[in-house]
């Protein structure tokens, strides 16, 4: 397959990203491979995002602007997803090979989805892919580390055929790993590319802070069932990186106050018993989806 001729959709979920979304439309407006249609959900932003997208959807036809009604607040995981699906089911252009669903504070050179494509084309099992993610701290941008097979919310990429395999992805924190554990539990590859760097311009520990960040992932890692003695395992050896303490000790807290308020866990016990299974595998030395 010419990957010129590679056919995908786009799906943007933004709330209040007048700062740093001009940095995403640069970036996908100058695609050496455009998408057959890239739809922008702004998910009741309150400052001039929705004024910036229309600036560049009047110029650029495959640009299109859904809006929704302002919650409040920033919902964290599922709130994305909800925004994500109101994207998907706008969609009008049939006949895609790839779903792409972008955050809309990153930047990336112009013939970023073509070297992704060109990926795929070579491993005909890669299920989810996408570049690695490098967080602006301070002056710099730093890469943010991940187990082998994760490739970052903010930038994935579905093949068609493993979007159909993995069903809807799931409305609570801890989607974009869940989404990954599934594509691997019906035998597709998922990873990142390291060579392909997407720089975030707005880093999520800048706006919640290393203890509120740090909660969250715990409850995230709650909710995606996550075996007990690896969570207390990973957590332990978080105490070598920075936050030092804080971070482990937010991670264990936001995992435990998961059991005490009896949050539910995602709804698939197959799913679960397959990414605890991963993780024994991994602690025992033996092949896993962690590496």
């Amino acid at each position: 397959m010419d990957v010129k001729k590679t056919k995908y959709v786009v799906i943007t979920p933004v709330r209040n990203e007048e700062q740093y979304i001009v940095y995403t439309l640069r970036s996908m407006t100058a695609q050496t491979i455009a998408p057959l249609e890239w739809i922008i959900v702004n998910d009741g932003s309150t400052d001039r995002t929705g004024e910036i997208i229309d600036r560049y959807a009047a110029s650029t036809p495959w640009i299109r602007r859904v809006e929704r009604q302002n919650r409040g607040f920033r919902k964290s995981g599922g709130g994305v997803i909800e925004a994500f699906y109101e994207g998907y089911s706008a969609l009008s252009r049939n006949g895609w090979d790839y779903i792409v669903k972008l955050d809309g504070d990153l930047s990336f050179e112009s013939d970023y989805f073509e070297k992704c494509y060109e990926r795929f084309t070579e491993n005909k099992k890669l299920g989810i892919g996408g570049g690695d993610i490098y967080n602006k701290v301070g002056d710099r941008f730093e890469l943010e580390k991940m187990p082998h097979f994760h490739v970052r919310g903010a930038t994935k990429i579905y093949r068609k055929e493993c979007w159909k395999a993995i069903g809807s992805l799931i409305a609570a924190p801890g989607w974009d790993g869940l989404d990954e554990v599934k594509a691997n539990m019906h035998g597709w590859e998922t990873y990142s590319f390291h060579d392909l760097q997407v720089l975030h311009h707005r880093y999520t520990g800048d706006a919640d802070g290393d203890w509120r960040i740090s909660v969250k992932y715990g409850l995230s890692d709650y909710i995606s069932g996550y075996h007990p003695l690896f969570m207390f395992l990973k957590c332990i050896k978080r105490l070598m990186n920075k936050p030092y303490l804080v971070g482990s000790a937010g991670h264990i807290y936001g995992y435990l106050s998961g059991y005490l308020k009896k949050i539910p866990q995602v709804d698939d016990k197959e799913l679960i018993q397959y990414l605890r299974q991963q993780q024994l595998r991994k602690l025992t030395f033996r092949p896993t989806i962690w590496k």
